[in-house]
C-alpha cells in the first residue's frame, strides 16, 4: 500500500510521509467540519431541505477534494464556500426573489463558464501574471482573514456599536447571564490557542489537530459539569454528539437535479451568474496563491505547477455541487491548517475527502465539534501564514504598498477577492503613476484585470 501511495502521490519527492499526510488531512477536515452544520442552516433559509443540503455538502466536498488530489496532487480541500452560500440564500433568493432552483441553475452555469476558462488557460494565465509581491501579500491577508474568522466563530471578537468590533465583554456577560454559554466558549477558545501553541513549540506531531480535540474535550467536561450551558439562540450548541435520530444518511433527493433554467436569458440571471463567477474565481486564485506560497509550492518564477488541474477541479466541483443541491463549491482557505501540519500532496486531500464521506454516517459526531474548538486552529494557522510578509521587499514601495493593501483588505473587508482586486488596481496605478511600469515588467493581463476590477466596482 505504501508503495502504491508513493507512486501515486510522490510523497518522497514532496518531502512528506503517509503518516504526515493522514494527520494533515484529518486536521484540514476538522477545521472545515463547521461547514457541515453552517451550510444547511444558511441554505435552509432559502427554503431548501436542510437534510438534503447536508448530504449534498458532504458529497460535493468529497468530490471536489478528490478531483483536486487526482488532477493536481495538491493538499487543498474544497467545500461550499462561506459568503457565496450567504449571497445565494440572502441576496439572490430572499433579496431578489429568485427561487432556490433558479439560483442553483446560476451556480451550475457559472461552473461551466469556469471549466471553459480553466481548459483554455485563461485562469492559469491570470494566476501566473500576478507579481510575487501580491502573492505574498495575499498569503498574509488570508492568514489575517483566517484569524478573524476564528475570532468571530469563538465570539472572542463581537459587534460593537461604537467601534464596529470589540473584545468579548467577559465582565458584563457575568452580570447578564450569558457567560455560561458564549463567555465559556470564548474562554475555552483562548485556552485552546495556548494549548495549540504549546503543542507546536514542543514540536508535537499533529499539534493543531490535538489542539482542536483538547479544546473540544474541555468543552465536553464543562458541559457535563454545568459550567458550559448550550444556548441555541446565542449560537452556542451542545458539544455532545446527538444520536437520537440514529446514523441514517439524509436523502439528497429533495435537491438533486432541481435546477430551473427558465430565466437563463434574463439580464438579472446573467448578472447573478457573473457575481458568483467573479467571487469564486478570485477567492480560488487567492486561496491557491496564499496557501501555495506558505507551503513553498511556487516555482522560482512565482508560478504554481499544475495550476490548471487545480482550477479545473474547482470548476467541475462547482457544477457538480449545483446538481447535488448546494451553492458554489470552492477551494477552502482552511486547507492552510493541513499544510501547516506538513501536508504537501493529494494524499492529504484524499484523507480529507474520506472524512467527508464518513461524516455522512457519523454526522452527529462531526456536527458536535464546536466552533470555539476549531477557532484556535484558525488563529494559529493565521499566525503561521503571516510569516510570508518577510518575503515582501519593503525597500520597494511600489511592491510593498500594493501588497499591504491586499493584506489589510481581506480581513477588514471580509473578502479574499476584494483584497486581490484592490491589490491589483493599486499595483498597476501606483507603478504607472511613478513611471516604473516598464521596470516592473507589468503583464498586459494585469492591466486588463485592473480595468475589469474598476468596472466591477462601478457597475456591480
Amino acid at each position: 500500500m505504501n508503495n502504491f501511495l508513493e507512486q501515486r502521490f510522490r510523497l518522497r519527492e514532496a518531502g512528506t510521509t503517509v503518516r504526515t499526510e493522514v494527520i494533515a488531512g484529518l486536521t484540514t477536515f476538522m477545521t472545515m467540519a463547521y461547514i457541515l452544520a453552517v451550510n444547511p442552516n444558511i441554505l435552509g433559509a432559502s427554503g431548501m431541505d436542510t437534510g438534503a443540503v447536508f448530504t449534498a455538502t458532504c458529497l460535493a466536498s468529497a468530490l471536489g477534494t478528490i478531483l483536486m488530489a487526482l488532477l493536481a496532487n495538491y493538499p487543498f480541500a474544497l467545500a461550499p464556500g462561506m459568503g457565496l452560500n450567504a449571497y445565494f440564500a440572502y441576496t439572490v433568493v430572499l433579496g431578489y426573489g429568485y427561487s432556490w432552483q433558479a439560483a442553483l441553475a446560476a451556480v451550475f452555469v457559472e461552473g461551466l463558464v469556469f471549466i471553459v476558462l480553466s481548459v483554455t488557460n485563461v485562469r492559469e494565465l491570470i494566476f501566473n501574471s500576478i507579481p510575487a509581491c501580491l502573492k505574498y501579500g495575499v498569503s498574509c491577508g488570508i492568514g489575517l482573514f483566517i484569524t478573524f474568522i476564528g475570532l468571530q466563530n469563538s465570539k472572542l471578537v463581537i459587534n460593537n456599536d461604537s467601534t464596529l468590533l470589540g473584545m468579548y465583554p467577559f465582565a458584563s456577560s457575568l452580570r447578564d447571564g450569558t457567560f455560561s454559554s458564549t463567555g465559556v466558549g470564548a474562554l475555552l477558545a483562548l485556552v485552546g490557542v495556548i494549548i495549540t501553541a504549546v503543542f507546536l513549540i514542543k514540536n508535537i506531531k499533529g499539534g493543531i489537530l490535538w489542539g482542536i480535540l483538547a479544546t473540544w474535550v474541555l468543552g465536553i467536561v464543562c458541559e457535563f459539569a454545568g459550567i458550559y450551558v448550550p444556548n441555541p439562540e446565542l449560537g452556542m450548541f451542545s458539544v455532545l454528539p446527538d444520536f437520537s435520530n440514529g446514523l441514517s444518511i439524509p436523502s439528497v433527493m429533495p435537491t438533486l437535479g432541481k435546477l430551473d433554467f427558465s430565466g437563463i436569458m434574463n439580464a438579472d440571471f446573467i448578472t447573478i451568474m457573473l457575481a458568483f463567477l467573479f467571487v469564486d474565481m478570485f477567492d480560488t486564485l487567492g486561496t491557491l496563491m496564499g496557501v501555495a506560497s506558505k507551503a513553498d509550492m511556487l516555482d522560482k518564477d512565482g508560478k504554481l505547477p499544475k495550476v490548471k488541474g487545480a482550477l479545473l477541479a474547482d470548476a467541475v466541483a462547482t457544477s457538480a455541487g449545483a446538481v447535488l443541491g448546494t451553492s458554489t463549491t470552492t477551494t477552502f482557505v482552511e486547507s492552510a491548517s493541513g499544510v501547516a501540519e506538513g501536508g504537501r500532496t493529494g494524499l492529504t486531500g484524499m484523507v480529507t475527502a474520506l472524512f467527508f464521506l464518513v461524516s455522512l454516517f457519523l454526522s452527529p459526531i462531526f456536527l458536535a465539534i464546536p466552533s470555539f474548538a476549531t477557532a484556535p486552529a484558525l488563529i494559529v494557522v493565521g499566525f503561521m501564514m503571516l510569516s510570508t510578509v518577510l518575503k515582501v521587499d519593503f525597500d520597494d514601495a511600489g511592491d510593498a504598498i500594493p501588497a499591504f493593501i491586499a493584506l489589510f483588505a481581506m480581513p477588514f473587508m471580509y473578502s479574499i477577492s476584494e483584497g486581490i482586486a484592490l491589490g491589483v488596481i493599486s499595483y498597476v496605478v501606483i507603478n504607472l503613476a511613478t513611471g516604473k511600469a516598464k521596470e516592473k515588467k507589468i503583464s498586459p493581463v494585469m492591466y486588463v484585470l485592473a480595468v475589469v476590477f474598476i468596472l466591477k466596482y462601478i457597475l456591480l
